[in-house]
């Protein structure tokens, strides 16, 4: 095949015919420039010029994310040596005067940032990242581990089962994430347990995210009749497994029958009021909802798309397949970024911690949506951790980001690597090597160090 009429050479030709009249590379210098920081500009604190601004702090917090080694020791010695480096005067290598800017900087501010970039990702989707016309949001939720301090327990208290001085605080998120590029348009953070931390209560916080038109999917924590209703009245069409999923069996004998195993039936309210909603709310909500109730690709499914004609079982099942991509959008912001232990000492910072690394995720997203707009495909063909890796080494090198053969080097690079296409995979949730052989500690730390001088340390695992 002649070079110029390969695939590869036209999609470089494309890029390039396209890099001059996008604005993706904006993201590079997205906490530097006054387009989206203007929109947020009531909620930066009053400050004088100092050596760490709140863009500098933001930029510094971000870099803190996406690094491997995440001290502030290392984020503040990055920064005086940029400063050195670009002719700028020195500054001290001590890290307070950046965690008092740390502290300084509004966690609005940030996760005003996350929507807004969020919905700015989202607004650019074309046609094919849609399903059937729609715009599709996934929920689902993920724990994140705080470090083990008084001020972090009494906020995000441990699990019950765990012994005191054994376990950590551990707070809950549940996010709202668009299926087609992947971004995060809003979350929810509380306690893992007690009154106000399940998923439930946490989704309906952020309920207002979603616009009439929305598709919503999630798994069974979220089919509740309550949610149903609500999403109906605003014009938001769901697809859950039933609630309790596991547990109950559907009888597809009752109801209006649409097809094998495909039937409406007919929900009725609660009898009893849940503790979270109020009697005027209880009495107000419809006696009964009409709903969809099917069986395919091994799972039972409950919808408010009811017309079998428009919305074909096989349609359905491709749809609920898609929800494992919030089980891997999750994980690579927990696990790929780092979040799943955070560092800060207090809750406000923890807090604060978890929405950079949630940014740090979008702007990711948005450099793997621009490529794949360039290129003629979807976001989820496009590796988060391949763009990630790259984004490292390119900032390390430090680029010229605003030269337009520069962009369209970087998101060629981004575009050579694709994901699998892995319908269906099942991996065992086991790991084949234990990182030490030593035992738990069952006992609070004190007490084990003193055993440890007294009778010396157990023995290694076998």
């Amino acid at each position: 095949m002649h070079p110029k009429r390969s695939p590869c050479a036209q999609q470089h030709r494309r890029i390039r015919s396209h890099v001059h009249n996008s604005d993706a590379y904006a993201f590079f210098n997205l906490l530097t420039r006054p387009e989206l920081l203007g929109e947020v500009a009531s909620l930066v604190p009053p400050h004088r010029e100092r050596v760490f601004p709140p863009t500098e702090t933001l930029s510094m917090l971000l870099a803190q994310a996406l690094s491997a080694d995440r001290s502030c020791q290392k984020a503040v010695n990055d920064t005086a040596i940029k400063r050195v480096a670009g002719g700028l005067p020195r500054c001290s290598t001590h890290t307070g005067a950046y965690c008092r800017a740390r502290q300084r900087l509004p966690t609005e501010m940030i996760s005003t940032l996350v929507r807004q970039l969020g919905r700015r990702i989202t607004a650019q989707a074309p046609e094919p990242w849609r399903w059937r016309g729609r715009p599709v949001r996934l929920v689902d939720g993920t724990t994140v581990v705080m470090p083990d301090t008084p001020a972090n327990q009494a906020a995000y208290p441990q699990p019950r089962s765990q012994k005191p001085g054994l376990g950590f605080p551990l707070c809950r998120l549940v996010g709202i994430l668009c299926l087609g590029s992947g971004a995060v348009l809003n979350a929810a953070i509380g306690r893992y347990q007690g009154k106000g931390g399940d998923e439930q209560t946490l989704l309906r916080s952020i309920l207002d995210t979603l616009e009439r038109g929305d598709l919503l999917v999630g798994d069974a924590c979220y089919a509740t009749y309550v949610l149903l209703c609500t999403l109906r009245a605003l014009g938001i069409d769901a697809v859950f497994e039933p609630y309790g999923a596991r547990q109950r069996r559907t009888d597809f004998r009752c109801g209006q029958r649409l097809g094998p195993r495909d039937h409406l039936i007919r929900l009725h309210k609660p009898t009893s009021k849940p503790d979270w909603m109020t009697q005027a709310a209880y009495d107000q909500a419809p006696d009964t909802l009409m709903a969809r109730e099917l069986r395919t690709g091994g799972k039972t499914l409950v919808t408010t798309l009811l017309c079998p004609k428009k919305t074909h079982k096989s349609a359905l099942k491709a749809l609920y397949r898609s929800r494992w991509q919030v089980e891997l959008d999750l994980r690579n912001i927990t696990s790929t970024l780092g979040m799943e232990r955070l560092s800060c000492q207090t809750p406000t910072m923890a807090i604060k911690e978890m929405w950079v690394h949630l940014l740090a995720y979008n702007l990711i997203r948005l450099m793997m949506a621009q490529a794949a707009l360039l290129t003629d495909s979807l976001p989820r063909q496009l590796s988060f951790k391949h763009t990630l890796q790259l984004w490292i080494a390119w900032d390390h090198h430090g680029h010229d980001i605003d030269h337009d053969e520069t962009r369209y080097g970087l998101f060629v690079l981004i575009a050579q690597q694709r994901v699998g296409h892995r319908p269906g995979r099942i991996e065992p949730r086991a790991i084949k090597r234990r990182p030490k052989p030593y035992p738990l500690l069952t006992k609070p730390r004190a007490i084990a160090s003193k055993d440890a001088r007294n009778y010396g340390h157990p023995e290694k695992l076998k």
